[in-house]
């Protein structure tokens, strides 16, 4: 069995009724949207001097409940706190600092201007050997056909 519930009408006040007799939408209509668009939101960055000074607090927090209050203060999940601690344990300071995100710039080879110093030199020591090598074979066309310089 469905039971429906009734309608029960309600009065139209004289300000809501429109001038044709039609109901005015009973829910306002939102702002507009501002055209700015609001900036990105960033993410925390802990320099290690700051993961250091936290897990100080924490190793310190001697009574119940004082790590939590850290945590709460500082805006952590104890999750980065068990992680900073490992990184901290295996003795990598510089693991602890920020790293950027997103992909990698590959730094540059410092031998790298030296390669294509050297490579150019050998391009161009070597259309002077082929060039010299066809001067060679000129002289030696020209020997070849009877001229004797030698006895």
């Amino acid at each position: 069995m469905i039971l429906l519930m009734p309608m029960i009408p309600t009065p139209i006040d004289a300000e809501a009724a429109a001038p044709n007799g039609s109901r005015k939408p009973t829910v306002a209509a939102p702002a507009s949207a501002s055209p700015e668009l609001t900036a990105r939101p960033h993410r925390r960055i802990f320099t290690a001097q700051d993961k250091l000074r936290i897990l100080a607090d924490t190793d310190r927090a001697a009574d119940t409940g004082g790590i939590a209050a850290i945590l709460r203060r500082e805006g952590l999940y104890s999750s980065a706190l068990t992680d900073w601690r490992r990184q901290r344990d295996a003795g990598a300071l510089g693991a602890l600092t920020p790293v950027k995100r997103g992909p990698k710039i590959a730094e540059p080879n410092p031998l790298a201007a030296e390669v294509a110093l050297l490579q150019k030199e050998n391009a161009r020591l070597a259309l002077r050997l082929k060039r010299a090598e066809a001067v060679m074979d000129v002289q030696k066309n020209e020997l070849g056909s009877g001229v004797r310089l030698w006895r």
